[in-house]
């Protein structure tokens, strides 16, 4: 178990060092920053002291083992445009994304996976098929289109949820949660509905297809000729056979969540992590952007890390490379 837990480790360390490279390397060609922190009347000879004293006019590896030892130590630097420091800027920014991800992911799975054994348990039915058209329609509409007729439909004609911002929050040290109030709440239905499409979607077929293969396996055919009840069958044998492989991808689905937010958090300007990316992007804010990269790349790290670790304990072949 330690050998398995040293090369996950291992590949990990590679991983963060392949993505900071990516990112320092990628966000360096999409502008000059100085130009973007300075007015037209700032003279040539100050811009180039403001490019020696941020770094920019060193080699292009003393730059990088930089930036790379900075993030080890979470020295995140600061942002060129507001001057303040990155770490403050994602944490006062974390609780918005981190919030409506974990509220997205329930209503996938609330949705999902029910819809996902009735289709398994129905099929050809007429409201399996109608389930089923209906989740190929959402997962094949735009989620910016999805964000938008919510907005149209609950907040623009029928007037009952807030179509940008997060409302009223409660601070609990340095987090702001929308869980303690009303306002809160109806701020956060509209952008985790939409966010929670998509992955309720996955989350549904996923359970369907894994249901159905499990229906099929010799020991549900025995459970059967055993003459136990079909109630049993279907919810004690077969979908906790099922749940296995979805539980898995749940924290991936997070992941997932927190990664992508960025369209639905602009549709809503969401006051989150990826609305601060796309800011820095609109004013060439490098540093920002790198550290939010390797931050979203870490979390799928560990989260991947994490479940390579249940696997081992619920499988140990996989552990020992076992096959069969």
């Amino acid at each position: 178990m330690l050998a398995f837990i040293s090369r996950r480790l291992l590949q990990s360390v590679f991983v963060m060092l392949a993505v900071s490279l990516i990112a320092f390397t990628l966000f360096r060609f999409v502008g000059d920053p100085v130009a973007q922190m300075v007015g037209q009347e700032t003279s040539v000879a100050d811009q180039e002291r403001i490019r020696d004293s941020l770094g920019l006019n060193d080699p292009i590896t003393t730059q990088f083992v930089s930036f790379v030892s900075d993030l080890i130590t979470g020295n995140f630097g600061f942002s060129y445009r507001t001057r303040q420091p990155i770490s403050e800027m994602i944490l006062s920014r974390m609780p918005a994304t981190i919030e409506l991800g974990i509220v997205s992911l329930l209503i996938s799975l609330l949705i999902g996976v029910p819809a996902g054994i009735y289709t398994a348990l129905h099929r050809g039915g007429a409201i399996a098929n109608t389930i089923l058209v209906t989740t190929l329609i959402g997962i094949s509409i735009p989620t910016f289109v999805i964000g938008i007729f919510l907005i149209f439909i609950f907040g623009v004609q029928l007037g009952w949820l807030p179509t940008f911002g997060r409302g009223d929050v409660v601070t609990i040290g340095w987090w702001q949660t929308n869980f303690l109030t009303i306002d809160g709440w109806r701020s956060l239905l509209l952008p985790a509905l939409t966010l929670g499409v998509y992955q309720l979607t996955l989350t549904m077929r996923l359970v369907r297809s894994e249901m159905q293969d499990v229906m099929k396996t010799d020991f549900i055919k025995f459970a059967r000729a055993r003459g136990i009840n079909r109630h049993s069958i279907h919810y004690n044998h077969a979908l906790r056979n099922t749940m296995v492989p979805v539980i898995t991808i749940i924290g991936l689905q997070f992941g997932g969540v927190i990664a992508f937010s960025i369209v639905t958090e602009s549709v809503f300007q969401w006051p989150g992590m990826g609305l601060l990316f796309l800011d820095s992007i609109r004013y060439v804010d490098i540093p920002v952007m790198s550290v939010y990269l390797v931050l979203i790349a870490l979390m799928f790290v560990v989260i991947n890390l994490i479940v390579d670790l249940l696997y081992a304990v619920i499988d140990p072949r996989v552990r020992t490379g076992a096959t069969h």
